[in-house]
């Protein structure tokens, strides 16, 4: 099988690696940092230095390949806009040339769902983005799943806030140790360990899944909890919350991930790892 891995950062990495060692695939692995190139060739038969808006590049990229994983991630000055939606566009204009591509698997946002005051959404729930990266973010979802058809299965994992080896939640808040932040800590936060998210691409892939599903654990702690025992384990100053300040924090929604358990996912880390 041949897969092609647009956007091959922390996610697409380590996906790329564990298809490297536990699959049979041939794999193709495009990054928009010429640098990266040696590290890849270690997950990858093939490395591409590419944007995702370079339709001649890509469709070089995507010729003879059976599934797509885009996991691609805003870095270095580039917008939302050049790094999602031109992507998604220019990959949609090649995929209706391209009978052959069985599958698409989309790494998005739950940040879609904005600010729901902590109340319970699931994918059913009406989007309600509450910045321009998460408008983009919804747009980019919209352009994917329209090139669904009897001939290829989209499928959009809006993942939780990413953390993992190398991106422990002591090193995303350890920074704010001792240090004094608005509101009362109660919005309500969405995690995803890497090893679930690598884990669920793989189940995406070996079921077929189509449509939209969220992934995210099953902890939602607020905040202010979660912040807590990040800094209480790791012997760090608590945080110092201002109720009399409103928090400037844009997400606060309670994500169900039963759809993806139904499906028959099961989480490898179901609860936090501090």
């Amino acid at each position: 099988m041949n897969i092609a891995i647009i956007g091959c950062g922390y996610v697409g990495y380590s996906v790329s690696q564990y298809w490297q060692q536990n699959k049979n695939f041939m794999l193709t692995a495009t990054t928009t940092s010429p640098e990266r190139v040696p590290g890849l060739k270690a997950v990858a038969q093939k490395v591409i230095v590419t944007k995702g808006n370079d339709y001649e590049s890509l469709k070089s990229v995507l010729q003879n390949q059976d599934i797509v994983l885009l996991s691609v991630g805003a870095k270095n000055g580039n917008t939302y806009e050049e790094t999602y939606l031109e992507t998604a566009k220019t990959l949609v204009s090649i995929l209706k040339h391209s009978p052959n591509i069985h599958q698409l698997i989309y790494t998005g946002s739950h940040s879609v769902y904005g600010d729901r005051n902590g109340v319970w959404v699931d994918e059913e729930t009406p989007p309600a983005p509450a910045n321009l990266n998460a408008q983009i973010l919804r747009k980019t979802e919209d352009v994917l799943l329209s090139a669904e058809n009897e001939n290829l299965r989209v499928c959009v994992l809006r993942l939780g806030g990413i953390y993992g080896p190398g991106r422990e939640l002591v090193k995303i808040f350890g920074r704010v140790a001792g240090t004094t932040r608005p509101g009362k800590g109660e919005e309500i936060t969405n995690w995803v360990h890497l090893d679930d998210i690598v884990g669920a691409i793989e189940f995406a892939r070996d079921h077929r899944l189509q449509g939209i599903y969220n992934l995210v654990d099953d902890a939602h702690l607020t905040s202010r909890k979660l912040i807590d025992n990040v800094l209480t384990k790791h012997n760090l100053a608590n945080v110092i919350w201002d109720a009399t300040n409103k928090s400037t924090r844009q997400y606060n929604a309670w994500v169900s991930n039963q759809k993806l358990k139904d499906a028959g996912y099961q989480f490898i880390h179901p609860q936090i790892i501090f």
